[in-house]
């Protein structure tokens, strides 16, 4: 197998479980040193277990490779904080910020409550911003102290936030949120030699079996030799590629299942209509039924 990642060092978050587990045993498997983030807790982020980090750093060691767990709310602030420290003072640097923690609470909008929603937001949003901003003030000082080799964010975007799904609202904002905020870290980070790109996965994870009619949808298949699409170990490749030297894009969203890979366009503008003056509201409102028959038709 390659070394596409050798000596890289990553922390990947939420790495337990499902997609990020994979993503932990991929990127051991070629060359990076891991940290494990999982607090444990269930999908919907309530309780918690340090099982699952530590099986997944004993199986990298048993493969013959380094790493270690970390216990750490990517949502918490000094709690990422230490996330990110323990790369630097386990290994000695930090090179890959993998954000993939992330929690549901689904409920159609006029029956979610408002700690449903907090706690969708902070999981996912303020839990990729905080790792996110720990990471880049360590790479702004390794830079400024002429230490410029590449370094790799991939974040963990949606289709319910790119393409949106009822009764994720919560849910679908933050993810619409982390492909922007990736784009954003793109344009930013650039001066540091820093790549940010974002992933739009399906799969077969806790999340995605708790989605309501996705369940018979998502089954492994019965038959060994067919190939199983919604395998969560069909999506690390990708990362372990946009993670390493050979990435050659950033601030780009790619939706990923099975063997298929696609690049998904951001926000461009569509229809238009335009004259050299204020609109009055009946003008716009005969135009913007001119728009309205053309874009529905």
């Amino acid at each position: 197998m390659s070394q596409l990642c050798a000596g890289r060092i990553v922390v990947v978050t939420g790495a337990g479980r499902g997609i990020g587990r994979e993503h932990a045993l991929s990127l051991a498997r070629h060359g990076a040193f891991v940290v494990v983030n999982d607090l444990g807790g269930n999908v919907d982020g309530s309780g918690g277990d340090l099982s699952p980090a530590q099986q997944v750093v004993n199986e990298i060691k048993a493969m013959g490779g380094e790493a270690v767990a970390n216990y750490d709310n990517v949502a918490d602030w000094e709690g990422a904080q230490r996330m990110i420290n323990a790369a630097v003072e386990t290994f000695g640097d930090l090179d890959i910020l993998v954000n993939n923690a992330g929690i549901l609470r689904d409920r159609v909008l006029v029956n979610m409550t408002e700690a449903e929603w907090d706690a969708v937001i902070a999981v996912h949003l303020k839990g990729h911003f905080a790792p996110s901003r720990w990471a880049a003030t360590y790479w702004r000082e390794q830079h400024k102290a002429g230490v410029t080799k590449p370094r790799h964010i991939v974040h963990t975007s949606s289709t319910s936030g790119l393409f949106s799904n009822p009764g994720q609202a919560n849910y679908g904002a933050a993810k619409t949120g982390i492909a922007t905020f990736s784009q954003i870290l793109a344009k930013e980070l650039v001066r540091y030699n820093v790549t940010s790109n974002s992933i739009a996965p399906a799969a077969r994870t806790r999340l995605t079996e708790a989605t309501p009619g996705l369940g018979d949808r998502i089954a492994a298949p019965t038959n060994a030799a067919q190939f199983d699409d919604w395998d969560p170990a069909n999506i690390s490749p990708l990362v372990c590629y946009l993670a390493s030297e050979a990435c050659a894009f950033t601030g780009e969203t790619f939706f990923v299942k099975g063997g298929e890979v696609t690049r998904i366009k951001s926000w461009e503008r569509a229809e238009t209509v335009e004259q050299q003056d204020r609109w009055q509201v009946s003008e716009l409102t005969a135009a913007m039924k001119d728009m309205a028959a053309k874009v529905n038709k």
